[in-house]
């Protein structure tokens, strides 16, 4: 969708962008940063197309506020979803708009791992406490939204994926079911390659905290232990030392034996005085 589409576009038609995101009670961090969204984000996103956003709170037609969520995410042209806090009702209203494969675009907190079974979608990442971020947000939903309008553009969602394949697995025609299984290999292989990305990026995931816990509480229990058995073996060690030096004649004390005696004598004691 080009500039020039963005102010010839027809008053009387549907220009709504409809938000999906966790809204939250009044004065909860929630509401206030999907309140902040709204206003720095999405809004602003939206309007560089002829959009005019809605949010389920502030839709003010009579009936049954359920039923005309369900309606926007149904009709209209464009939905952003905002993924963070992994919302259920985000997601039931996110699993609507996928069957449909409309126009939608995806966002999320940004550092904050996008759930499996979405991850394959295109998520723009942002940080409201961020000018920079918040900036380069509003141009990637943007071009997203203008990807997704595209009339070429096939749009393709974890649900119609599975649909698809479902559908050329049923075929009578061997090379249909061959492709499924191909493009079935690829979405396995799309989906482990992010489930590594989602780990890599977050090391917790593979050293949790209990564990790293658990090994400290283990190693403290160990090494008062160990320390004490090597004082001990120290003690043995220095007075067998000495005992050897007490039996050797002079003139051995004087050969690289001696030297190496009381080298090994500097050493115990040293390590007696570390502990």
């Amino acid at each position: 969708m080009s500039a020039s589409d963005t102010n010839t576009r027809n008053p009387n038609s549907n220009n709504t962008c409809f938000i999906i995101s966790p809204i939250g009670d009044e004065d909860s961090d929630t509401r206030k940063r999907s309140d902040q969204m709204l206003k720095h984000v999405f809004a602003p996103a939206a309007k560089e197309r002829g959009f005019q956003v809605v949010r389920a709170d502030h839709i003010s037609e009579p009936g049954i506020i359920t039923s005309q969520v369900i309606q926007h995410v149904v009709d209209d042209p464009m939905v952003f979803a905002d993924l963070t806090g992994r919302n259920p009702n985000v997601f039931y209203e996110l699993a609507l708009r996928h069957a449909l494969k409309k126009p939608l675009v995806q966002v999320i907190k940004k550092n904050e791992s996008i759930p499996f079974d979405v991850a394959v979608t295109r998520t723009v990442q942002v940080d409201i406490h961020d000018l920079d971020s918040v900036e380069a947000a509003k141009a990637e939903i943007v071009r997203q939204m203008d990807s997704v309008s595209d009339a070429n553009a096939e749009i393709e969602t974890p649900i119609s994926v599975s649909l698809d394949l479902q559908l050329l697995r049923q075929s009578d025609n061997p090379k249909e079911r061959s492709l499924a299984d191909i493009l079935g290999m690829m979405s396995d292989l799309q989906k482990n390659v992010v489930a590594v990305e989602q780990k890599l990026s977050d090391p917790e995931t593979l050293l949790p905290a209990a564990y790293m816990r658990h090994l400290l509480d283990r190693h403290s229990r160990v090494s008062p232990r160990l320390a004490d058995e090597l004082f001990f073996s120290l003690n043995v060690l220095s007075d067998q030392l000495k005992n050897i030096r007490k039996y050797l004649p002079e003139e051995a004390m004087d050969s690289e034996l001696g030297s190496a005696i009381e080298h090994c004598q500097l050493l115990t004691r040293h390590a007696m005085h570390q502990r």
